[in-house]
């Protein structure tokens, strides 16, 4: 029986800058309390939402609650750099980031 050939793994698109403040938000967001996060959480929906309309305009990005929110967040800006529609991914990531409690 034949094999697959593995999957090649995905270029990794993220400026190296945009890469680290996602790691950054990460790293700060586990260290929130759940109730400082759940205040938080609209303003890293937002950007969820933003990257998402620029890929896929009228597409609504679920709401799975506070923990999965990074994960949402590194995947719309994924796909933001994808489509080039990424310019100020860094800049609104280090925003974010000091807005967060």
């Amino acid at each position: 029986m034949a094999h697959a050939a593995p999957a090649s793994p995905s270029p990794d698109l993220l400026p190296a800058t945009a890469r680290a403040e996602l790691e950054r938000l990460r790293r700060r967001w586990s260290q929130l309390p759940l109730a400082r996060a759940e205040e938080a959480a609209p303003a890293v929906r937002a950007l969820v939402e933003d990257l998402a309309a620029r890929t896929a305009p009228g597409t609504p990005v679920p709401d799975l609650g506070p923990a999965v929110l990074p994960d949402q967040l590194a995947v719309v800006a994924w796909d933001a750099c994808a489509a080039g529609r990424a310019d100020d991914l860094t800049e609104a990531l280090a925003t974010l980031r000091r807005t967060l409690p």
